[in-house]
C-alpha cells in the first residue's frame, strides 16, 4: 500500500502540479504588485482616482461594485497575457525544434513500373500510363 502511494507522489505529473501551483501562488503576488503600486497609479494620474473601487452603482438599496470587477479583470489580463508570452509562446516554439514536422513526399510511385514521380503527375513519364 504504501508502495503504491510512493509511486504515486513521485509521478511526475503530481510533482509538477505542486510546483505550478507553488510558483502560482508566488507570481499572484507579483502580479498584485504590480497592478496596485504600478497600473493603479498609472490610472490615479489619468482619472484622478487610486483605482476603479469608486465605481459603484446603488440599485434599490443595494451596491454592485463593478470597480472591483474591473481592477479583478486587469489584473487577469496581465496574469494572462503574461502566461501566454512568458511561457506558452516559448514552450511552443521550444517543441517545436524538438518535434519537427515531416514534410509530405514530394514524390509518389507509379503503380504500374513503381518508379517514383511528381505527386501532381496525372501520367507516369517512364511508361506513360494514367495514374490516378
Amino acid at each position: 500500500m504504501l508502495k503504491g502511494f510512493r509511486d504515486f507522489i513521485l509521478r511526475g505529473n503530481v510533482v509538477d502540479l505542486a510546483v505550478a501551483v507553488v510558483i502560482g501562488a508566488a507570481f499572484t503576488s507579483i502580479v498584485n504588485s504590480l497592478v496596485g503600486d504600478v497600473i493603479n497609479p498609472l490610472i490615479s494620474a489619468i482619472v484622478k482616482k487610486p483605482d476603479f473601487s469608486y465605481l459603484v452603482l446603488h440599485l434599490h438599496g443595494g451596491v454592485i461594485k463593478y470597480g472591483n470587477f474591473l481592477n479583478a479583470i486587469i489584473s487577469f489580463t496581465i496574469v494572462a497575457a503574461t502566461i501566454y508570452f512568458g511561457v506558452v509562446m516559448p514552450v511552443h516554439k521550444f517543441l517545436e525544434k524538438f518535434h519537427k514536422t515531416e514534410a509530405a513526399p514530394a514524390t509518389k510511385p507509379c503503380p504500374e513500373c513503381l518508379s517514383d514521380i511528381p505527386q501532381a503527375a496525372r501520367r507516369c513519364a517512364h511508361c506513360a500510363q494514367p495514374v490516378a
